[in-house]
């Protein structure tokens, strides 16, 4: 799990693109595999960074597997 880190019970990483529609195609696409899962994370845009924080609220607000496995996934984006 490249470059995620633990902060506060969430799985955090910042995603940088090389501009703000590359973020927010990135965004979109991510969007469909969230869906699909039903699991789904906080994001912020802004400019060309996406900084997404996990973790299982239906768990008490803590990092599960679902969180790992969908980091996993947006990895592979």
């Amino acid at each position: 799990m490249s470059n995620w880190i633990s902060i506060d019970n969430k799985l955090c990483k910042t995603f940088t693109f090389k501009d703000f529609a590359a973020a927010m195609a990135w965004m979109v696409k991510a969007g469909y595999a969230i869906e699909k899962i039903n699991h789904h994370p906080e994001w912020t845009n802004i400019y060309n960074r996406v900084e997404v924080k996990l973790c299982t609220h239906d768990a008490g607000n803590v990092i599960t597997q679902k969180d790992y496995e969908l980091a996993e996934i947006l990895n592979q984006l």
